[in-house]
């Protein structure tokens, strides 16, 4: 059964897209800060008919997101597609005036230290196995700063510039690596199923290898805070 690894799972999108790539026979790893969170959302997706198993990490800890991972691997099997999808803290979204390296940092390590610790921790298997998927999910700072969200300018463009960098590098190995953009707040965008359309797409996306980044819907229709 391959597997399914959803770094920053919660009962929003994560709980969408477990469902979605369960329907297609995936085994879900749950990962997120709350044992118990994880434990609550994978009975309520065992009680789906789908196999889930929660592994709490902090992905500012690259050792224990890096063990989580493993553990994953060991209990469930290879991580064939990898979600990178933590919700930034609102802390991160203040005005670049307030910005300062402490913050600065701690922002960088959430979304391009923690994707890097991912990253090498699922990459050795998938390019074993000649095939996999690296799906980033970031908000539409990624792609446009700006000045009132100063913390996730500056570490999304990083995370994404790993991202782009391992598309490139791994395309011809099989393995893809790939951003989807959703610029604001789920609910609050144009979409006619909400959730379930952005899991959809994220299905596809990595169903269908492609580019490297896809824009949930074009930038301007959107408005931050991103992602749930």
């Amino acid at each position: 059964m391959p597997t399914l690894a959803i770094i920053g799972a919660g009962p929003g999108l994560g709980a969408a897209v477990a469902r979605r790539f369960g329907r297609e026979g995936f085994a879900i790893a749950l990962v997120s800060r709350d044992q118990a969170k994880l434990d609550a959302l994978a009975d309520e997706l065992a009680g789906d008919g789908l196999t889930a198993r929660g592994y709490a990490a902090d992905v500012r800890d690259a050792a224990a997101l890096t063990a989580a991972l493993e553990r994953a691997a060991a209990e469930l099997g290879p991580v064939s597609v990898l979600q990178y999808s933590p919700l930034p803290a609102r802390s991160y979204l203040k005005p670049v005036l307030e910005l300062d390296p402490e913050l600065a940092a701690e922002a960088l390590s959430f979304s391009a230290l923690g994707l890097i610790a991912a990253a090498r921790a699922v990459l050795p298997a998938m390019r074993a196995g000649g095939e996999g998927s690296i799906v980033l999910i970031n908000g539409g700072t990624s792609v446009k700063a700006r000045p009132d969200f100063a913390g996730t300018s500056v570490a999304f463009p990083a995370e994404t510039a790993y991202g782009e960098m391992l598309h490139d590098a791994l395309a011809p190995e099989g393995v893809h690596v790939c951003q989807l953009v959703i610029p604001g707040a789920i609910p609050m965008l144009p979409l006619e199923r909400g959730l379930e359309d952005v899991a959809d797409r994220i299905w596809d996306i990595h169903a269908g290898p492609g580019e490297f980044r896809t824009m949930l819907i074009p930038l301007d229709q959107g408005r931050e805070p991103d992602h749930d």
